[in-house]
C-alpha cells in the first residue's frame, strides 16, 4: 500500500516499501550510509505515530572507518570520562557528572 502525504513523499505501510530502499538502520547493517543523498520516501506503522525515512540503496556510499588518530583520540575520550576528579583514579564506569568525582570519592552510591 502507497500513499503520497502532501509534500509529495511516498509514503508505505510496514514492511511494504519496494527493494532497493533501506532505512538508515539496515544500511548500518549492510556497512553502508546515505552518501548525504535525501531520503526518498517514509515507511509508517502503529497508525502513522512512527515513522523512518527510506533512502536508495543504489546511492548509498560505504561507510567511513576512523584512522589511527580519531581512534586514539576517542580512547582518550572515553578514558576522561572514566577518571576522577579528585583522587585521579581511573575507575571501570563513567564518572556521574553530577558529582565530578568517583563513588568512593563523594562517599557511597547515588
Amino acid at each position: 500500500m502507497t500513499t503520497t502525504n502532501p509534500a509529495g513523499f511516498p509514503t508505505f505501510a510496514y514492511r511494504m516499501a519496494p527493494n532497493g530502499l533501506a532505512t538508515r538502520r539496515q544500511l548500518r547493517a549492510a556497512g553502508l550510509r546515505p552518501g548525504g543523498h535525501d531520503p526518498v520516501a517514509q515507511i509508517t506503522w502503529r497508525r502513522g505515530k512512527r515513522v523512518a525515512y527510506l533512502y536508495r540503496l543504489d546511492l548509498a556510499a560505504p561507510k567511513r572507518v576512523a584512522t589511527p588518530a580519531q581512534r586514539e583520540a576517542i580512547n582518550k575520550a572515553l578514558r576522561a570520562r572514566r577518571t576522577c576528579g579528585v583522587c585521579g583514579l581511573v575507575q571501570p564506569y563513567y564518572i556521574p557528572r553530577r558529582y565530578g568525582c568517583c563513588l568512593d570519592c563523594h562517599g557511597g552510591t547515588p
